[in-house]
């Protein structure tokens, strides 16, 4: 996996989320504790309208850029949908789900990252 291209990626999905006013954006380096990605992006939308919002964001800003998501998993029920890049992987919740799944507790291994480190 390449680290540079994996911080563009997460560059590009941190404005797109800001772009549609994500909530509490999270970004958390795995690369010394999982070989599933570099990144988790993690955010939340107050309701299923914005939710999938944030998630066309996402794959518009990405897919601009070239990067293709190699699935997307729950876009049609939108209280948790999961776009894997291969190297980063965003999860966007309703407030509700992202506060049950708590991913920021199971992935406290990894490293969280200041979101401004992908703003510019």
């Amino acid at each position: 996996m390449d680290i540079t291209r994996s911080k563009e990626m997460v560059k590009l999905a941190v404005a797109a989320l800001e772009d549609k006013k994500a909530e509490d954006v999270k970004v958390i380096d795995i690369t010394e504790v999982s070989v599933l990605a570099d990144y988790f992006v993690i955010a939340s939308g107050t309701n299923k309208n914005q939710v999938q919002a944030l998630v066309d964001n996402v794959e518009e800003a990405l897919g601009r850029a070239g990067y293709e998501s190699r699935q997307v998993e729950g876009y049609q029920t939108a209280n948790w949908i999961l776009l894997d890049y291969g190297d980063i992987i965003v999860h966007i919740f309703d407030s509700e789900n992202r506060l049950f799944y708590d991913l920021e507790r199971i992935w406290r291994d990894g490293r969280t990252v200041d979101v401004k480190e992908f703003t510019s």
